[in-house]
């Protein structure tokens, strides 16, 4: 009885647990991979317990658009078959779960629009932001704002311009408010120049710009100058028709007492050439 039969058939063997058989149910996928034209959707969006279908499928349908489509209520509804009352329930669903945010927001021109934005993974725009939180940028320092124009001279010659600058580098010593920066000093030079051109001296100059100040400190001392510069400068010298060239004063012809010949000389006497005489006479 302990001889095997080689000839006889095996047993058969019982089906292995979890080993997908051609015969056994569930889904079998026949996928290929796409190339162009798709869109990368979580499985925390399409297997979500919580969401309805119609929500599942809007915020595909949502995710696939490019920005700047138009999402409304309305919209939605002219594309799809449920009406606006179960698209507008689904888009509720969607900002609750976060895969929607719809904020109101008033345009320029006095208009109220509805911002939609589409998260395909909701939270990861605010963890990623306390992660890496955005660097406030640093106010930039406002540029210093323009001086006022001032007055120009005629001929602003080199050495007119640099007394009118040394006159302003002065200022300070008068009054320590007038203490003035390079630039402002080259902006109020061309002032000062023209009031000395208009032959206003250079204490004159002085006076007006340091005479009655504020008591109160001097924000911009610049400003203030180029305002009197501007404000108090004096007319133009009268015009004066300048002398005329002093005539030349000739003597009278004489003759001379020694060769009689004429020649110019404010008295009688001997011409050049006779008293040139003398000494070779002697």
């Amino acid at each position: 009885m302990d001889t095997q039969n080689p000839s006889a058939p095996t047993c058969t063997q019982s089906r292995i647990p979890g080993k997908n058989h051609p015969h056994a149910g569930g889904l079998i996928h026949d996928n290929a991979r796409h190339t162009s034209r798709f869109t990368v959707i979580g499985n925390h969006l399409a297997q979500h317990p919580e969401l309805s279908g119609l929500a599942i499928g809007l915020a595909v349908y949502i995710q696939s658009l490019p920005a700047g489509a138009r999402v409304d209520i309305r919209t939605l509804a002219a594309r799809f078959p449920e009406g606006t009352t179960r698209i507008a329930a689904a888009l509720r669903e969607l900002e609750t779960h976060g895969y929607l945010r719809r904020t109101r927001e008033r345009t320029g021109n006095g208009r109220i629009v509805t911002r939609t934005v589409s998260c395909n993974q909701p939270g990861h725009a605010r963890v990623a932001h306390a992660l890496h939180p955005r660097r406030t940028p640093r106010p930039q320092k406002a540029a210093p704002r323009p001086l006022p124009p001032v007055p120009t001279p005629s001929y602003p010659s080199p050495t007119l311009i640099r007394q009118a600058t040394d006159l302003l580098a002065d200022l300070h010593r008068h009054d320590r408010r007038l203490l003035l920066s390079e630039r402002d000093a080259t902006h109020l030079a061309p002032g000062v120049a023209a009031w000395l051109e208009r032959e206003v001296t250079p204490t004159a100059v002085r006076e007006a710009l340091t005479a009655d100040l504020p008591r109160e400190p001097l924000c911009r001392p610049a400003s203030l100058l180029a305002h009197r510069l501007t404000t108090q400068l004096p007319p133009p010298p009268p015009f004066r028709t300048p002398p005329p060239p002093p005539q030349a004063r000739h003597h009278p012809l004489r003759n001379c007492d020694g060769c009689d010949r004429a020649f110019r000389a404010p008295a009688p006497g001997r011409c050049r050439d006779c008293r040139s005489d003398l000494p070779q006479a002697a």
